[in-house]
């Protein structure tokens, strides 16, 4: 029956002493337009480092692992316990690379979950210029596949990438190889397989993709000009690389497609586990320093609204000799810090975006960056103010609650 009395009460306190509700506004903004920043940021960050992960690293990769070990057969058709004594013993020879290609590349676009595939031949090679020799890898790509999975064009600083698709003598090589080698466009460069095949390319053009281990080592060709390299046909590939939708779910692509491809499958965080560890890791810090500064604007809260209790605390006793319960007292007083609680949310997130917005802009040329990295998800933003209202929530509650137990009587006493 009090509920409209209760609300007009809760109106009255705020704002009746309106600096000390715009110092309890201003700590939950703060709590909250921190949360969102930090979030933003560290989600930025583990973005633009993905990013950079993946412009050489496919979300899954298809290749031949190699042979089992099965350099003492002999065990395996013996009788237990029976003495073998076998010396120098000698790998049987396997199958490299993978053959039949075509009908695991469909298998692969057919996945609803696939954003691309491309099938390269790579190959252990060392490169020569005069006296300069470099060990490295060549790579034979389907170019526009290639370029479709690692956006290989948008890292070019000399040439198109897609002239390599039209020149079987043509070679594109990384920034550092260039430099190591002291080669130009339109130089010649010598190389040299594991099997002992020699061949000269011709530089059409030069990539940096800022890793500095793939732009002194890694050169592409067209992928017919590889298995003419190495005299193999049209089928011939040393892997498969296909990229999903949600890279944090490779894993699952990985264990779906596995059973029915009769060679290794390998999601991305397998083989790169540090990568992962360490996007979880900024994950986690910006989470407890973001959960940290809401806890610590909660117990602002709590103080200022202890302090409400205290200096109104004859009001609270006048109101109880009228009638109000103890229900309404700790729904006037938890009003007040809800209300707190919106509006301090509701500018909080509003000030959180324009921060990461400002912080957006400030340039930052590393890396292949240039500004600081942020990602804008409204999930954060959501979570930041479902939190805010919570800890302020409780911040009321507490001195809400132990006005509500006041003896009105002992206090009108004195």
């Amino acid at each position: 029956m009090f509920s409209s009395v209760n609300n007009k009460i809760s109106g009255v306190h705020l704002t009746s002493n309106a600096k000390q509700t715009v110092v309890a506004v201003l700590s939950v903004t703060f709590g909250i337009s921190m949360y969102v920043f930090m979030n933003s940021f560290m989600s930025g960050v583990n973005d633009a480092q993905t990013k950079l992960a993946f412009t050489a690293l496919a979300h899954v990769r298809v290749y031949n692992d190699g042979p089992a070990d099965n350099t003492n057969l002999l065990k395996r058709v013996l009788p237990y316990g029976k003495l073998i004594n076998l010396r120098n013993a000698k790998v049987i020879q396997y199958t490299k690379g993978i053959k039949n290609s075509t009908q695991i590349v469909s298998l692969l676009q057919h996945q609803p979950e696939a954003t691309g595939v491309t099938s390269q031949v790579n190959i252990n090679v060392s490169y020569h210029n005069g006296a300069i020799k470099i060990n490295g890898q060549l790579s034979g790509v389907d170019v526009e596949n290639e370029n479709r999975l690692f956006g290989i064009s948008n890292y070019m600083l000399q040439g198109q990438w897609q002239e390599l698709k039209s020149r079987s003598d043509g070679v594109i090589i990384g920034s550092g190889l260039a430099k190591n080698m002291s080669l130009k466009i339109n130089d010649n460069l010598n190389l040299l397989t594991d099997d002992g095949v020699a061949k000269n390319y011709k530089v059409i053009g030069i990539f940096e993709t800022t890793i500095a281990n793939t732009d002194k080592s890694k050169a592409y060709i067209n992928i017919g000009a590889a298995r003419q390299l190495l005299s193999k046909n049209a089928d011939y590939v040393t892997d498969i690389q296909l990229n999903v939708k949600d890279y944090s779910k490779a894993r699952q692509t990985a264990g779906k497609v596995a059973p029915v491809i009769p060679y290794k499958v390998e999601a991305w965080q397998v083989a790169n586990g540090q990568l992962e560890a360490g996007s979880d890791l900024r994950d986690i810090i910006a989470k407890a320093v973001s959960l940290t500064i809401l806890l610590v604007a909660g117990f602002g809260i709590y103080n200022i609204m202890n302090m409400t209790v205290n200096q109104k605390i004859r009001e609270v006793a006048i109101l109880k000799a009228m009638g109000f319960s103890g229900g309404d007292i700790t729904t006037i007083f938890l009003t007040e810090a809800l209300i707190i609680g919106i509006v301090g949310g509701i500018v909080g997130m509003l000030f959180g975006y324009v921060v990461a917005l400002a912080v957006n802009h400030i340039p930052f040329a590393i890396g292949g960056l240039t500004t600081l990295p942020m990602t804008y998800k409204p999930s954060d933003y959501l979570l930041a103010f479902v939190f805010g209202l919570l800890t302020t929530f409780v911040a009321g509650y507490l001195p809400a609650r132990h006005a509500s137990k006041i003896d009105p009587v002992t206090i009108i006493r004195g």
